[in-house]
């Protein structure tokens, strides 16, 4: 299997550190708000990755973090009236419903920051203790140069970063504001100011920097050295540079052996922004089309390393490449019912290898760089065998192999191949009536949790003053 590496800029051959396991950490979103589709991007590929890696039998211990403290959560908390801890938990609820209809994976483990400040601590003190780190005024400061390998994953030389910090950093020191001892020198913990979460430390009451979160969570759960560290490309710096200078620094090892990171997502070619008017939360899209649609098409537009550009006329695409798969797979069951018991025929044995040599094709484009684009064109060349050489007058061995096939490769990437049943009209009213009695009870926690539950099956609820309106997404 062959993974491209960014930390070399190359594709290498995957050698996990422990044989037969596979230790991963995907950095997780800053819980303030709920997440767009650029943030959904990472969940869905690298969630496929792991679920590869399960197919071929590995046992993977995946960590994804919740960043639950940070300067956008407290100013999400003032504007509220509210304690942040209501605004990290609030949002975390949502990220996991919005997984889940993405079908992605609970992670083995989902850290929280504020569940690992003494860690965090410990860490700071060590890099401290080592030179790696100073403390002024209550800050405390990681002395970038100390580190001999900095910019080594992002390929910044560090003198020519120093050049593009220089005016900002004399600005800061003529106002008085800069105690850095070096202008490329970054938080690993800051005092609190008035009205702020904080704990308590050595050296302020305060709060962690970002980039010590990570590096302290992955050690914690998967230790100091770890097989891969996954992301979007805009963490690479700083802060993953930062993280490898944290961690190996502290550590004395290499902290991750593969570095991934997946490209941004464009919309209609234009880089997304709320000012553009082309920002788009996940839950948005969710009233549009169905999640699993939103699935097929980040695993099947591009490569995960490539740009990829979001549009309608590209999502209507996805939504009808998934129905045709589904509708094959739906014709082998209806076909089934209808077929004949038996062994399975000379014919139907040389379909069946056509199949196979095509799972070959789907595993060869996952094994080269976890190319799901190839491996989905795969599963479309299965659909175009059994759409025309299988039907009720074959046997039911040859039907169920068929099926069991494509079934299965659709759950590596994610993709539900058996359509979900339809909820009958009858059924949402029902829904959407015992929504309406749960808020009349104010039992809020239940009346969301059904419109969660129907928005999951493509149908959206409008609140008007003429009562609950609904539609098919």
């Amino acid at each position: 299997m062959k993974v491209y590496n960014t930390l070399t800029r190359t594709k290498e051959e995957f050698v996990p550190i422990e044989q037969g396991k596979v230790s991963m950490y995907v950095c997780g979103p800053t819980v303030y708000n709920y997440i767009h589709i650029g943030n959904a991007r990472p969940m869905i590929v690298f969630d496929t990755v792991r679920r590869y890696f399960e197919y071929k039998g590995y046992d993977v211990n995946y960590v994804s973090n919740f960043t639950d403290v940070d300067d956008k959560i407290i100013k999400k908390a003032i504007e509220e009236g509210v304690d942040s801890t209501e605004i990290s938990e609030r949002y975390i609820a949502a990220v996991k419903e919005d997984m889940k209809n993405l079908n992605v994976k609970e992670a083995t483990t989902h850290p929280k920051a504020t569940e690992e400040i003494d860690g965090m601590i410990e860490m700071i003190q060590t890099l401290i203790d080592k030179g790696y780190a100073y403390e002024k005024n209550g800050t405390v400061y990681y002395r970038t140069r100390a580190f001999k390998d900095y910019g080594k994953l992002s390929k910044k030389n560090i003198d020519e970063l120093e050049a593009g910090h220089r005016d900002e950093a004399h600005q800061l020191k003529v106002s008085g504001e800069d105690e850095k001892e070096d202008s490329l020198d970054f938080v690993l913990w800051k005092p609190k100011k008035d009205g702020e979460p904080f704990w308590e430390s050595p050296w302020s009451d305060g709060r962690p920097g970002w980039h010590i979160e990570c590096s302290v969570m992955s050690k914690k759960y998967l230790g100091a050295s770890i097989d891969i560290h996954a992301g979007g490309e805009d963490l690479i710096f700083p802060h993953h540079e930062n993280e490898i200078a944290q961690s190996e620094a502290c550590n004395g090892v290499e902290f991750a052996k593969y570095w991934l990171h997946n490209g941004f997502l464009n919309i209609d070619n234009k880089k997304m922004s709320k000012s553009e008017g082309n920002f788009f939360t996940v839950r948005e899209i969710g009233e549009k089309y169905p999640y699993e649609v939103l699935r097929f098409f980040m695993l099947s537009g591009a490569h995960y390393r490539m740009p990829l550009n979001f549009s309608r006329d590209l999502m209507e695409s996805a939504k009808a490449g998934l129905e045709r798969i589904q509708t094959a797979v739906s014709a082998l069951s209806y076909a089934l019912e209808n077929a004949k018991d038996g062994d399975i025929t000379a014919d139907e044995a040389s379909i069946i290898d056509e199949l196979k040599e095509l799972t070959n094709k789907f595993e060869a484009s996952m094994e080269d760089d976890f190319n799901t684009a190839d491996a989905v064109s795969a599963v479309f060349e299965m659909v175009k065998i059994t759409n025309s050489k299988l039907s009720s007058d074959n046997t039911k061995k040859a039907l169920e192999e068929a099926k069991r096939i494509i079934v299965t490769l659709c759950d590596v990437l994610g993709i539900q191949a058996e359509k979900a049943e339809e909820l009958l009209d009858a059924d949402i009213e029902a829904l959407i009536e015992e929504r309406q009695q749960a808020r009349k009870d104010r039992n809020f926690a239940r009346a969301d949790e059904i419109r969660d539950e129907l928005l999951g099956k493509g149908i959206v609820l409008e609140d008007t003053r003429e009562g609950v309106r609904w539609k098919r997404a």
